[in-house]
């Protein structure tokens, strides 16, 4: 949705930092050549730069592996998409549980549908990763057949418009009051709640860190349609779930777009005492404090088959487990201090190293 797509000229061997010239594209999305990703809104922009090659952090990190090149959906684009060569055409996945379900249709040769407006189509092989905000939740199941994988450290919060103080910062139980309609004002302003996009990731959490709030008539686009992190979408007097990582990112200019300038939309705390990240645009840092709520700080993930990162399965699938192992240097997951590494990059984007390096695992059946 928001960071400008690069073509890569040339190759690079294994998953490595690739040294060729980049150039923007004005096509549209690559057909994979190896692997392909769907899912996330959050974390689609930080994978863009590592997959198709970014000089943010002033050395050029790109990710590949067996000098092929990865392709990264977004979120948000054209009703259909096509990942691989040859491949049906099939709903875009928008957000995480909607990139997990193409996952899971990818693994088991069920259908996908994913858009409406497109039909149902069997996928099997078309999709190897699922960018996922969230965990497994109640899908986990220790003999899953999905890993999640963690990538990043996240945190939420909300983006509101409103000139009044006392939006600045809500108790998770004013949020849940405010969802449920039964608190109508904040502060001396009405407060209009919004919701992302059913599917997001950010949206299902958010909810469930206010305490799963029954939700209220006044709720706009409560079936959800609204695309996350998208402070543009905002109306006077409205509140959204936000993710942290994603505001400095954009307010940083690490996306190519952003839709937190201009758009007289503020980020508001959902920790007591504490914000989100420090510092003026376009230097803004995360609060490691912030982030390591247990509430309101997340882990976020990319999801695999377990098989395929299994050495002693017959699904094993070298290239793969190598772009998800975060011991291995400037993997997909991996989170290293260098400039030159894709921790650095990351960091760029507003996130920092996850809580633990440890796979969850969840069932994998529609």
């Amino acid at each position: 949705m928001k960071l400008k797509k690069l073509v890569a000229m040339g190759a690079a061997c294994g998953i490595a930092i690739a040294g060729f010239s980049i150039a923007t594209s004005a096509s549209a999305e690559p057909v994979s050549n190896s692997y392909a990703l769907v899912g996330s809104d959050t974390l689609q922009d930080s994978v863009n730069a590592i997959t198709n090659g970014t000089k943010l952090t002033g050395t050029l990190v790109r990710v590949t592996s067996n000098n092929k090149t990865l392709g990264n959906f977004d979120a948000f684009g054209s009703t259909a998409i096509q990942t691989k060569q040859g491949g049906a055409f099939f709903g875009r996945p928008a957000g995480s549980g909607a990139g997990v379900n193409a996952l899971r249709a990818s693994i088991t040769g069920n259908t996908y549908s994913g858009n409406p407006a497109v039909p149902a189509r069997q996928i099997l092989g078309q999709v190897d990763i699922a960018r996922s905000s969230g965990g497994p939740g109640k899908n986990a199941d220790g003999n899953g057949l999905l890993a999640y994988v963690p990538y990043a450290r996240d945190a939420v919060g909300f983006a509101y418009k409103s000139s009044d103080a006392a939006w600045a910062s809500l108790t998770p139980a004013q949020l849940k009051s405010i969802y449920e309609c039964t608190t109508t004002t904040v502060g001396s302003t009405p407060v209009k709640p919004r919701l992302p996009q059913n599917g997001s990731g950010t949206r299902t959490f958010f909810l469930g860190a206010i305490g799963n709030p029954t939700l209220g008539s006044c709720v706009t686009d409560a079936n959800g349609t609204t695309p996350e992190n998208d402070a543009s979408v905002l109306g006077t007097n409205d509140l959204i779930p936000f993710s942290a990582a994603s505001w400095i990112a954009q307010a940083n200019g690490a996306t190519g777009v952003d839709t937190t300038a201009n758009s007289g939309a503020s980020f508001g705390s959902a920790v007591s005492g504490q914000v989100a990240f420090t510092g003026t645009a376009p230097s803004l840092v995360p609060n490691a404090d912030y982030y390591k709520d247990a509430t309101f700080g997340r882990d976020t993930y990319l999801v695999v088959e377990y098989a395929r990162i299994v050495s002693s399965d017959a699904k094993y699938d070298a290239g793969l487990a190598n772009l998800v192992n975060p011991t291995v240097t400037n993997s997909l997951t991996s989170f290293g201090s260098l400039s030159s590494s894709v921790g650095a990059v990351k960091k760029k984007f507003g996130f920092l190293a996850p809580s633990t390096t440890s796979i969850q695992r969840a069932f994998a059946a529609l």
